[in-house]
């Protein structure tokens, strides 16, 4: 281990004294024994991680404003860009249109009239441009984003473009595999970003000057609601992988005149060891990593390698 050095005292007040802006007194033999202590220099506090928040519910739904308050309250500079309508189930969809209506009703707010992709998009291009935000929050959503539901849901979706885009992300869910009591889902979005907090306040600590997580990797973050009014807290928290089952099962019925009616069918599977959905239904945190660019394991990969073996074009 290098030993700790300790500068002599006048060049601790020479280097005080460039810190501070103050001119030091000149040490001389007969004045420095008596020579008053330096004022220490105070520390320049950190920056606050600056957090573009976004969500597929709109920008006015409960659990962003929920979000945006207590992430506010907690010393983060924190700017709301999400959609101007309820997106959800929008995915990772990009706007399909050549124009975009944006509006910027509030200070630290601004309503892009798109997909949760749309907002975030627009957000690291114009709101935070030039300078990216440390972090991309999206959430908290109304009802889980766990298994097949997270394939599909506009919540991931916004996370999944800002990884695109080389910006650390969090997906924010609130809710369980059980039909969804409207009022307790609401009071849970409390504890949910109480624990996202929590969850910031650590990435922070741990990166220390770096980024908040691993280039490319993202977390899906799903808090159960607990109680008979969503007040409860948590059992524990635990690190899951996405569950493979696909909860929604549409039905269809020929009308008989070309045209088919489509009834999506909620159809939960027993869930997977060590998935998102057994440790949700455990009254747990679920904390997925995820990314963005679709890419299987390396087991699968030597997989389709021996598949593949041998075929010529």
């Amino acid at each position: 281990m290098r030993s700790k050095r300790v500068l002599p005292p006048a060049v601790l007040i020479l280097c005080t004294a460039a810190l501070t802006g103050t001119a030091p007194a000149v040490a001389s033999p007969q004045n420095a024994p008596q020579a008053a202590p330096a004022a220490a220099p105070t520390a320049t506090p950190a920056a606050p991680l600056r957090i573009l928040l976004t969500n597929d519910d709109g920008y006015n739904a409960p659990g962003i404003r929920k979000a945006f308050e207590r992430l506010t309250t907690a010393g983060y500079d924190v700017t709301i860009v999400a959609p101007l309508t309820n997106q959800s189930g929008t995915g990772t969809k990009l706007a399909g249109a050549p124009t975009i209506a944006v509006k910027h009703p509030e200070p630290k707010v601004w309503a892009v009239d798109g997909t949760p992709g749309d907002a975030v998009s627009f957000g690291l291009a114009e709101v935070f441009e030039g300078h990216a935000p440390d972090l991309v929050v999206s959430g908290t959503n109304f009802g889980p984003n766990v298994a097949g539901l997270a394939t599909h849901s506009g919540t991931v979706g916004g996370a999944v473009v800002a990884l695109e885009s080389g910006v650390p992300a969090i997906a924010l869910s609130t809710g369980g595999l059980a039909v969804p009591d409207p009022t307790a889902t609401v009071n849970a979005m409390g504890p949910t970003v109480d624990f996202a907090v929590k969850l910031i306040d650590r990435l922070r600590d741990r990166a220390r000057s770096g980024p908040l997580l691993p280039k490319g990797v993202g977390l899906n973050v799903n808090h159960p609601v607990v109680g008979a009014d969503g007040k409860g807290a948590a059992a524990g928290v635990a690190a899951t992988f996405q569950d493979p089952q696909a909860p929604l099962q549409p039905d269809y019925t020929d009308a008989g005149d070309g045209t088919w009616k489509v009834n999506v069918q909620f159809r939960p599977q027993p869930p997977v060891r060590g998935g998102d959905v057994e440790a949700v239904n455990a009254g747990k945190i679920a904390i997925s990593p995820m990314n963005a660019d679709w890419n299987a394991g390396p087991a699968e990969f030597a997989v389709a390698s021996a598949l593949i073996a041998g075929l010529r074009p």
